[in-house]
């Protein structure tokens, strides 16, 4: 044990067990049930059931019938990735294979890498619940997610047919137009916070409270009231540059089934589709997790000023009797429970709204949001100069 308490070792151990947690405990169980709550949610607003009776086979096991827990039908996303594992792996002759083998790929990995600078928790035993605690979190967050572009245009082009490369190209003008008014929009953010690092963020808003919510620290100073304004600004046009940059309704124009078959993974089947339909869920539960970092407090519980070094104040002293470890797994709970409610926000938005046009969609980019949100960024600096 002494070799792996020994500064590097225990650098790469943590952050191996930290990645295995994040991705095979956490993220890929939450994109198969995201699948499913969306399916369970679209079926509601429908009137209609939804998947309810796919269970656990357990008469094979000899018991009188299949096990069918809960609501019913949990056992659908076993039996989609069943699916998608046993079906054929149809490569058409018409395309180009070596970009179409590696568009998949490239659609999946940058959602994955995107979450490593997030910090999803506060301490857990003393190890920093982030993978990579770098001090340009926001920055490696915009670089990180704007690379999975490359991969849908690559599907659309080397699927040599008119639906995919349409698709593509939609995609390419789509990220072109909101991923410069999502980096405009987090400036505000970073403005008050006085910082790049996402960590450094979330220790913010644990002091100050809540940069949506400023009152959740249990007061309220002139500077938060008035830096409230530009702060609801910055996150609608965050939010609404999130929804298209994870290519999500209104803004699902490179799919768009109506119009395009399914765009740019019209060709694919197999575990080739499945990684397109991971990446855009771990696309959006990686923009929900950005948003909660920015605006909600990251893993804070309101009105409880716990902070990560484990100081407590405020008349919850008493809380100093409760384990550091069982505060550690609170706060990843309460992270990952404001990513769910996010993420029921995408399915609600996209089972409500219609889809709009491609030139009303580069018209609300390049005319109303790019401009709001840069006059945003003098609003906020004005307020932090007249406050200071």
């Amino acid at each position: 044990m002494d070799f792996f308490t020994q500064l590097p070792w225990f650098l790469i151990f943590t952050s191996l067990l930290k990645t295995v947690f994040l991705i095979f405990i956490v993220v890929l169980p939450m994109v198969s049930y995201t699948v499913y709550a969306e399916r369970r949610v679209s079926a509601l607003i429908q009137d209609r059931l939804g998947p309810n009776r796919t269970g656990f086979p357990t008469s094979l096991l000899g018991l009188k019938k299949d096990w069918s827990p809960f609501l019913g039908g949990l056992g659908q996303p076993v039996a989609d990735a069943v699916k998608f594992l046993l079906k054929e792996d149809f490569v058409p002759a018409h395309v180009n294979k070596l970009y179409f083998w590696i568009a998949p790929t490239l659609a999946m990995m940058p959602a994955i890498i995107a979450l490593a600078a997030i910090p999803f928790g506060s301490e857990l035993f003393g190890v920093k619940m982030v993978v990579a605690d770098i001090h340009v979190g926001v920055l490696f967050m915009f670089a990180i997610s704007s690379i999975g572009v490359y991969g849908i245009v690559l599907a659309g082009w080397s699927s040599n047919s008119k639906y995919p490369f349409l698709g593509g190209i939609r995609s390419s003008s789509q990220m072109i137009s909101y991923e410069l008014c999502m980096g405009l929009s987090a400036l505000p953010v970073l403005l008050i916070a006085g910082s790049t690092g996402l960590g450094q963020i979330v220790e913010y808003q644990v002091r100050e409270g809540w940069l949506i919510l400023p009152f959740t620290d249990g007061h309220l100073n002139a500077r938060e009231i008035l830096c409230w304004v530009p702060i609801v600004i910055a996150f609608v046009t965050f939010t609404i540059s999130m929804f298209a940059e994870t290519n999500r309704l209104p803004f699902d124009l490179p799919e768009s089934e109506t119009e395009l078959v399914a765009g740019y993974h019209t060709e694919y089947s197999s575990m080739k589709f499945a990684l397109f339909f991971l990446g855009e869920y771990t696309a959006m539960i990686a923009g929900s997790a950005l948003i909660v970092v920015l605006f909600f407090g990251g893993w804070h519980l309101p009105f409880i000023p716990y902070l990560s070094k484990g100081a407590v104040t405020g008349g919850f002293e008493f809380l100093h009797a409760i384990p550091g470890w069982i505060w550690g797994l609170v706060n990843i709970a309460a992270f990952f429970g404001k990513v769910a409610l996010l993420l029921f926000v995408f399915i609600w938005v996209r089972w409500t709204l219609p889809r709009f046009r491609f030139d009303q969609l580069m018209r609300i980019g390049w005319l109303y949001l790019f401009e709001i949100a840069l006059v945003n960024i003098f609003l906020t600096a004005g307020i932090l100069a007249f406050t200071k």
